[in-house]
């Protein structure tokens, strides 16, 4: 079983960087991906990015390619988010997630099966 822990978020104001931490514990040997979603108040959760722990493939959502990048350290089993020129519409709690079986960096929150409880990032105007 692998357990997640993130980290990192706060109230920051517009055009500001923030970078998120996510901790793994337990299996982590038998993490294939990870991946980061957000949820605004009122919206539908939002795929950020993914990666493969091991062959380090990623992949974004569209409209944050270029601002937010992923990245994992396996030594430490902690995936990162960097989060710059961060915009109001950014504020949402943010997860973080992982699969133990997929391949490639889905989009779908089905996709994966262990979640962490979030960290909240909000951006001021």
């Amino acid at each position: 079983q692998v357990q997640l822990v993130e980290s990192g978020g706060g109230l920051v104001q517009a055009g500001a960087s923030l970078r998120l931490s996510c901790a793994a514990s337990g299996r982590t040997f038998s993490i294939r991906r990870a991946a980061w979603f957000r949820q605004a108040p009122g919206k539908e959760r939002e795929f950020v990015a993914a990666i493969t722990w091991s062959a380090y493939t990623t992949g974004y959502a569209d409209s944050l390619k270029g601002r937010f990048t992923i990245s994992r350290d396996n030594a430490k089993n902690t995936v990162y988010l960097q989060m710059d020129s961060l915009k109001p519409e950014d504020t949402a709690v943010y997860s973080c997630a992982s699969d133990e079986t997929g391949r490639g960096v889905p989009s779908r929150a089905e996709s994966y099966d262990t979640w962490g409880q979030g960290t909240q990032v909000t951006v001021s105007s």
